[in-house]
């Protein structure tokens, strides 16, 4: 099952408040959830850590997933969340500063849906902002998630 959720993997707090504020500046209405480093994020979608206990079965509708992440980066969160049978088919939109050629093939070779690299300038990222919001979360179809 999933929710209407957006998991923000995003370890630098600026980024964090750019990308939810551009979100929101994009009509993207949808609940937020931030974890700031590999281990929180795999904690919450796999129900343990601070998050045992969480209904497991309810996932995010979208992952944003920052590649340089502390404790466990995101390369390997995205190779977890595709090992795994109730992650396997999340959308993953890899959304990082990085433009590197070995990044962007190293992450769909994992599986991510997307990479998008962050745009500088803030009315670009709220444009970006705003079409990752019309297209993952309004049109795009997953495997067990209803295209209303």
């Amino acid at each position: 099952m999933s929710s209407n959720n957006i998991l923000l993997i995003e370890d630098n707090p600026n980024d964090e408040k750019l990308t939810v504020l551009a979100l929101k500046e994009g009509k993207v209405v949808n609940q937020i959830v931030v974890a700031h480093d590999g281990v929180e994020a795999l904690d919450y979608l796999f129900g343990t850590g601070k998050y045992e206990g969480r209904d497991v079965s309810i996932m995010p509708a979208l992952i944003l997933l920052d590649l340089k992440l502390p404790k466990i980066d995101g390369l390997d969160v995205l190779k977890r969340i595709r090992s795994e049978k109730q992650t396997k088919y999340l959308p993953v939109v890899v959304l990082t500063t990085s433009s590197e050629d070995r990044d962007i093939t190293e992450s769909y070779d994992l599986g991510a849906n997307s990479y998008v690299c962050k745009p500088v300038d803030f009315k670009e990222f709220i444009n970006a902002a705003k079409q990752l919001g019309l297209y993952w979360m309004l049109l795009n179809a997953s495997p067990g998630i209803r295209v209303k």
